[in-house]
């Protein structure tokens, strides 16, 4: 259910932010958008592009949550769990958690190790982490206060 819920929500910020990003642009025009303009619908678009990798390692992580759910009697070790190159890792598992940020499966060991599956695809953290930080980029450079004219000749 939590899982449902944050998928909503990205859902909701990825469309509000690519719809920022492109309506500004689309009114204004590419060519006449001066650099604010343009940083400020770069760091909409990155973060919508972040809210949407982040959205897809959301779905994944809903799916094998469902497999575990609806294994029946052969729901021990869970589903995600079993790997296909490995039976010998899913041997000593005795439970499992799911992790949000970033978005995984962990399958916890009787000793006290766990391991991560690969049900959530490697390059969802990432991805997220660089496109976040893309938008940052892209939103302090739009705030920064251009140098005036006034100062420029004043210096030179």
């Amino acid at each position: 259910m939590v899982i449902l819920a944050l998928l909503v929500v990205v859902a909701i910020v990825c469309f509000g932010l690519a719809g920022y990003g492109f309506g500004r642009l689309g009114r204004i025009g590419v060519r006449r958008a001066d650099r604010r303009t343009r940083l400020r619908c770069a760091a909409a678009l990155a973060g919508a592009a972040a809210a949407a990798v982040y959205a897809w390692g959301l779905v994944n992580l809903g799916l094998a949550v469902l497999v575990t759910d609806d294994s029946g009697t052969d729901a021990f070790p869970a589903r995600p769990c079993r790997m296909a190159g490995a039976p010998e890792a899913a041997a000593d598992v005795v439970g499992h958690r799911v992790e949000y940020l970033p978005p995984r499966f962990v399958c916890l060991r009787q000793g006290g190790g766990s391991y991560t599956t690969d049900d959530v695809s490697a390059f969802v953290g990432p991805g997220v982490l660089g496109l976040m930080a893309t938008a940052a980029v892209c939103a302090l450079l739009a705030h920064a206060k251009p140098e005036t004219s006034a100062r420029k000749a004043s210096a030179g």
